[in-house]
């Protein structure tokens, strides 16, 4: 069902004893300050704070435990990588996948992000999956279809039963990290539009349950008038994230 969600993406960031501290303090503003909203918050720390971090968190309670990527092989000879079997034996409910630096950097594409939602799903994990476009391609006008194409080649193969259990979020790559924003316009019109291509691709009953975050430097200042959109639901939260007041705040913004 659709819901509102705030996930930190911590990134390659934070020693493991600054990471202990920012999630406690996470915690404790959450709990004192949040409550019973009915916000769901992830938090994504690197890979080999995730246990640790997992055992900080009140079991059943609106803090989730997430990871930043994983491999599409259940196990093998791949050295340095981490699968998605591995992470549920430690806590880890949501995974990030697609991520627009995985996507530059990593030269993931389609094809691979499409496994990756399978080995996720067929672990019981739930995916976050990142779509967006460059400058070239919003200034050539070809947004559009440009996340069309990401859905259709790396989402929507996906079962009605598989797509359920998946999480949305639009990135403007333009927009991370470089201090601009989306304005709360342009992020509603993306976010409606992908709204109705999983209509399309499903029915409108998904599309009404989908949860979309933003994805693009949102922070405390413009959180809420970002999440005050209608098919806004919450957001992937970067730099923001490794501040406990700041991201406290986001998680207020509705």
């Amino acid at each position: 069902m659709r819901k509102n969600l705030v996930a930190g993406n911590w990134k390659m960031n934070m020693t493991y004893q600054d990471g202990l501290a920012l999630v406690s303090e996470i915690t404790n503003m959450v709990a004192d300050e949040v409550g019973g909203s009915g916000v769901e918050v992830v938090i994504c720390p690197p890979f080999p704070f995730l246990h640790s971090i997992g055992k900080l968190l009140t079991a059943g309670g609106n803090i989730h435990l997430g990871a930043q990527n994983c491999h599409q092989k259940e196990s093998g000879a791949f050295t340095g990588e981490v699968s998605a079997k591995m992470l549920q034996s430690v806590g880890v409910e949501y995974v990030i996948l697609g991520h627009s630096e995985r996507r530059q950097y990593f030269h993931e594409d389609n094809e691979l992000l499409s496994q990756k939602l399978k080995a996720v799903l067929a672990a019981g994990l739930k995916p976050i999956f990142c779509v967006g476009e460059s400058l070239e391609t919003r200034e050539a006008d070809e947004t559009f279809a440009y996340l069309e194409k990401q859905l259709k080649e790396g989402l929507f193969h996906l079962s009605n039963e598989e797509f359920d259990q998946v999480t949305i979020a639009y990135e403007p790559i333009w927009a991370i990290g470089t201090g601009k924003t989306a304005t709360s316009q342009q992020a509603q019109e993306v976010h409606a539009f992908i709204r109705e291509q999983i209509a399309r691709a499903y029915d409108a009953e998904a599309a009404l349950n989908t949860t979309i975050l933003y994805g693009g430097s949102a922070n405390a200042q413009n959180a809420r008038e970002l999440f005050s959109q209608p098919d806004v639901d919450g957001g992937l939260i970067g730099g923001a994230a490794l501040k406990s007041r700041d991201f406290t705040e986001i998680i207020k913004s509705f």
